[in-house]
């Protein structure tokens, strides 16, 4: 249930730059998944790929980096870090 909840999260944050920007559609997300997420790049991709589904990210190009820093501070998120829109 939590990897749910970071997706809604996610796709919220998504959404609201989508809208800021006018967008048509968005082309590309770059995320970074935090060494203690416990979520695999795969299994993210299948999880952003049925959250975005019906949405302005549905098909949108996956740029996903995993970070091995355990002390990091947001060693436990996945942050969004570009959003590339088509306007």
């Amino acid at each position: 249930m939590h990897e749910a909840s970071m997706m809604v999260g996610l796709m919220h944050r998504i959404d609201a730059i989508a809208k800021a920007e006018r967008a048509r559609r968005i082309v590309g997300v770059s995320v970074r998944i935090g060494a203690l997420c416990h979520m695999s790049v795969e299994h993210f991709g299948e999880h952003f790929q049925r959250a975005s589904l019906g949405t302005l990210a549905e098909g949108a190009r996956m740029d996903v980096t995993v970070s091995q820093d355990m002390g990091d501070k947001h060693a436990q998120d996945i942050l969004l870090e570009h959003v590339e829109v088509e306007t």
